[in-house]
């Protein structure tokens, strides 16, 4: 088989997965022409495998099924489940990237360092935010309330109230962030009491 063969075979994939993975979510072709701008009819033959899909299409597909690029492409698995992002280093803070596709939740491992005096900056942006407490002390300003997380304890809150936190006690806090860019909100749900 010739690498045009591969290429073909693969892209001739694609339709059947598009549709599939859009009826396993219930959504019409409306309903996903309306939140990726792609008309019906381009929608209805990407399906059918009577157009050749592009990244053009492709990316906006991913964004709203909220799946990689890689599962609408039937990419094979990589064998290494781990994330092996770099942490990214800011004003005291380190992150540790828990995820690798893009858009949808984002979690992060974060090590505040001791904030050195610095008096809060609140601020805001879009989105919607979760945090549990590793370990350490992390002070949360939100809004008008002003409190400290001790080991074990989380907050969730919209990002669009002023906000800030760092480091409440004389070392660095360790905690775990989840954050929906798009307002999304972590659901944790508790199992339910064994009777008798």
């Amino acid at each position: 088989m010739t690498e045009d063969d591969r290429t073909d075979a693969v892209l001739n994939e694609v339709g059947p997965r598009l549709r599939r993975i859009r009826r396993d979510r219930g959504a019409t072709l409306a309903e996903l022409s309306a939140a990726t701008g792609i008309s019906v009819s381009t929608l209805s033959r990407l399906e059918s495998g009577h157009r050749k899909p592009s990244l053009e299409l492709l990316l906006p597909l991913a964004r709203a099924h909220q799946v990689p690029l890689d599962e609408l492409v039937g990419a094979p698995a990589t064998g290494d489940p781990r994330v092996r992002a770099k942490p990214i280093v800011r004003h005291g803070r380190t992150m540790f990237p828990l995820t690798r596709q893009p858009g949808g939740l984002q979690a992060y491992k974060v090590i505040q360092e001791k904030s050195q005096g610095e008096d809060p900056d609140p601020r805001v942006h879009e989105g919607y935010e979760w945090l549990y407490v590793l370990s350490g002390r992390l002070r949360l300003v939100l809004g008008e309330h002003d409190v400290v997380l001790a080991a074990g304890e989380a907050a969730e809150f919209d990002t669009r109230v002023p906000h800030w936190f760092g480091s409440a006690g004389d070392g660095p806090v360790e905690f775990l962030s989840l954050f929906g860019p798009q307002g999304e909100r972590m659901h944790v749900r508790a199992r339910p009491k064994k009777s008798g």
